[in-house]
């Protein structure tokens, strides 16, 4: 009896946080080398795919008017990617429905194009494996490769190199992210000449699950103070344990020391910096087992 073709997916894209980010200085290839330890979190973007009739064209729609839905997007990048790797054509239709704010150091476009990798290998019944996915998603993003697992990882090289660690923290998260992005491109790029602003503590942060740090900090608060005074504030909250910038920004991090803790701080967040700055509170997503 033949098996029956899937024609319908709906999957979750997660957004990622950087507890560690190490900068190593740049490579021959142009990137620079990192360690860094990456962890999903309770908010992610959707996506819907439906398997159209064969021969169809791609259909690909997002419910973010300000993010193009050409061949440049990460979604469509990756089809053509797998399009390539496997030498045929993907009659299908994804529809991107986002939460994830771009150019937030959150991973959204890199989760979206991991997930569209995942989702096309299951409803077109390709069998190919985590490592064959990994290597295709390693042509078009360093980050992409991480989101392709279910659990926190370790990455080096320039990101693609990834090692499954476990992580059963699951730990209360608060983001706050001002109304613009922040080029990854230029934060690395300022990296070996920006200054540190006085007073500003840049140094480890010592906690039960590990170290935190993010050596782009620098680099980003040097142009973009609110995102230092971001980080200050939160460190001076009693309720909260520990804070960092995620990624390349512009999004900053809390950890409080509970989660009933979460309401108020994001209380007094919004009267501090005001009603524009976007604030979002959930977790990280427990990965106990390595491998």
């Amino acid at each position: 009896m033949a098996k029956r073709k899937l024609h319908f997916l709906e999957l979750t894209a997660p957004a990622k946080v950087n507890l560690t980010l190490r900068i190593h200085g740049k490579r021959d290839d142009g990137f620079h080398g990192v360690t860094t330890r990456m962890c999903r979190l309770s908010l992610g973007d959707e996506i819907v795919m439906h398997r159209l009739e064969d021969h169809s064209p791609v259909e690909f729609t997002c419910s973010d008017p300000t993010l193009s839905t050409g061949e440049e997007n990460l979604v469509m990048r990756a089809l053509r990617a797998l399009e390539i790797h496997t030498g045929q054509a993907f009659p299908v239709r994804i529809e991107l429905r986002k939460f994830i704010p771009s150019a937030a150091g959150l991973g959204g476009g890199s989760s979206d194009a991991a997930t569209t990798l995942m989702g096309l290998n299951r409803l077109f019944d390709l069998h190919l494996d985590t490592a064959v996915l990994g290597h295709i998603a390693a042509t078009f993003g360093s980050d992409i490769p991480f989101f392709l697992h279910e659990n926190t990882c370790d990455c080096s090289g320039r990101g693609e190199q990834i090692e499954v660690v476990p992580f059963p923290w699951e730990l209360p998260i608060v983001l706050a992210k001002p109304g613009f992005g922040v080029s990854a491109g230029e934060a690395y790029q300022r990296w070996a000449s920006a200054a540190e602003i006085p007073g500003i503590f840049y140094g480890s942060q010592w906690c039960p699950w590990g170290e935190m740090i993010n050596d782009l900090e620098r680099p980003v608060f040097s142009k973009y103070l609110i995102l230092a005074r971001l980080k200050a504030w939160f460190l001076s909250q009693l309720d909260v344990q520990a804070a960092l910038m995620c990624g390349s920004g512009s999004t900053v991090m809390a950890i409080p020391r509970r989660f009933d803790c979460l309401g108020q701080i994001e209380e007094r967040l919004r009267e501090a910096f005001g009603k524009d700055l976007w604030i979002w509170t959930g977790h990280t997503l427990a990965s106990g087992v390595a491998g």
